[in-house]
């Protein structure tokens, strides 16, 4: 599934919710806040690259690794998370696919 994500998919999903499986098995909620390309695509053709990133809550703070996301259009789907910024807003978490 994760190869057929554009940056599309999720461009037209800003500001909304996503839930979030954390390891202990709570359900976060992630709200898509970024969604940017972050290169062109490669010789020969192919998805340009892009980052995704979500605010969480502050706690639980998530490590980097694979998480099981969910949205209402999209469907279900893991993703590989990387913590980038905390503040009092929430924590900041990205996705990039390459």
């Amino acid at each position: 599934m994760l190869e057929t994500f554009t940056l599309a998919t999720f461009a037209v999903h800003l500001d909304q919710d996503f839930a979030l499986t954390a390891p202990d098995g709570a359900v976060l909620t992630a709200r898509l806040v970024e969604a940017a390309q972050v290169g062109s695509a490669p010789p020969g053709g192919g998805r340009p690259p892009f980052s995704i990133v979500f605010r969480g809550p502050l706690e639980p703070a998530l490590g980097q690794g694979g998480y099981r996301f969910e949205h209402e259009q999209i469907g279900t789907f893991e993703l590989f998370i990387v913590p980038i910024a905390a503040d009092a807003d929430g924590r900041r978490y990205e996705a990039v696919f390459a």
